[in-house]
């Protein structure tokens, strides 16, 4: 019994160890640190090889993420996005509002939202990226509650 236990301990280790190293995989493989929205705070920056990046976008006080480390469909939205589309939903490009004040606080009409493709979902999906009048663009995956700043 003792020992069936510890075998049962040992098996969900491992899972839990495999999933966070999928987590990481992105950042451990190209060598940087993962953003996130807790990480907001955050205005240190990071050394590779020499060169320092922020971490936090000075202007939203938000976390970077680089748009190589998103998954492809967000890379896909921002190509749309460039193009002036045609997009997939007619809601996408229409005005975001910003209701949670997540971003920089803007005049109404500023922002755009995108949808980002969730493969296998029934409907649109939670990702989102939106875009400001200046060109910035911003990545959500939980519908507008979190928010990081998008590095090409």
């Amino acid at each position: 019994m003792n020992q069936a236990r510890s075998r049962t301990v040992l098996t969900v280790l491992a899972a839990v160890l495999v999933v966070l190293l999928i987590w990481r995989a992105p950042e451990l493989l190209s060598g940087t640190e993962a953003s996130s929205p807790s990480a907001a705070g955050d205005t240190s920056s990071q050394t590779d090889g020499g060169s320092s990046a922020e971490t936090t976008d000075p202007e939203s006080g938000l976390a970077w993420v680089d748009l190589a480390t998103l998954p492809p469909e967000a890379a896909e939205t921002v190509a749309l996005i460039d193009s002036d589309g045609p997009f997939p939903y007619d809601k996408d490009g229409s005005t975001f509002f910003n209701n949670e004040q997540n971003l920089p606080d803007r005049d109404q009409g500023y922002y755009r939202e995108y949808t980002v493709e969730t493969p296998g979902s029934p409907d649109r999906g939670a990702r989102r990226i939106v875009s400001g009048a200046d060109g910035e663009l911003y990545w959500t995956e939980d519908h507008y509650e979190s928010f990081e700043r998008i590095r090409r």
